[in-house]
């Protein structure tokens, strides 16, 4: 019943960013991908990432996780712009995860950012380094911290993955970055599903308590 009910969500969130010509970040010149199946991009998605650079939690962090989706590129090149190691999952963690060094790829933060770049770019992870902030993609999310991915639990299995390795901390921000129309009064959940407690939109900053 859940899982149907997550559906539901998932394509109505798909279905409205489409339909609304909302699913295509401003500064991408290609074309959009379908939102459907994946996690969207979105317009103001490089606002929302000026937002996020500019808190208190951002400038406090020296290691930044990132989801590899569309939606964050520009929270990877800023990252690494602002000389912040990063990490990054390999798409659906097929090659487990990335470290970035910043100072590596000076000139190429841009093409860094990118999934191929991080693969030229970056090494993979052995020893996970504490990280400061992570950064998830969503589909939908709640003023409760209830997070909902795409459907194939690959922003789960990354938290708890990075909790496993005790890389982050209970106090550790886990933010995700969406349009205005992702938030929805409830997502449903699972006893499985992670939490996050920061939500950035191109308009504004929401910290979970």
């Amino acid at each position: 019943m859940i899982t149907k009910e997550k559906e539901r969500v998932r394509n109505l969130i798909w279905s409205t960013l489409e339909n609304n010509n909302l699913s295509k970040p401003k500064s991408f010149e290609r074309p959009p991908k379908s939102p459907y199946g994946r996690i969207p991009g979105f317009s103001g998605s490089t606002e929302a990432a000026k937002m996020l650079r500019s808190t208190e939690e951002w400038q406090n962090a020296e290691v930044i996780f990132s989801s590899p989706d569309s939606a964050q590129i520009k929270i990877r090149e800023y990252a690494l712009l602002d000389k912040k190691l990063l990490i990054m999952a390999s798409p659906k963690l097929k090659d487990g995860f990335l470290l970035i060094d910043p100072f590596s790829v000076k000139g190429n933060e841009e093409a860094a950012s990118t999934i191929d770049g991080a693969f030229k770019f970056g090494k993979k992870i052995h020893e996970f380094p504490q990280v400061d902030l992570v950064v998830e993609g969503s589909v939908a999310v709640d003023k409760s911290g209830n997070r909902l991915g795409k459907g194939g639990g690959y922003g789960d299995r990354e938290i708890s993955e990075l909790i496993s390795e005790k890389a982050i901390l209970i106090s550790t921000p886990v933010v995700t970055t969406v349009h205005e129309i992702q938030i929805i009064d409830e997502v449903p959940t699972e006893e499985h599903d992670q939490k996050i407690n920061m939500i950035i939109t191109p308009e504004r900053v929401i910290r979970i308590i």
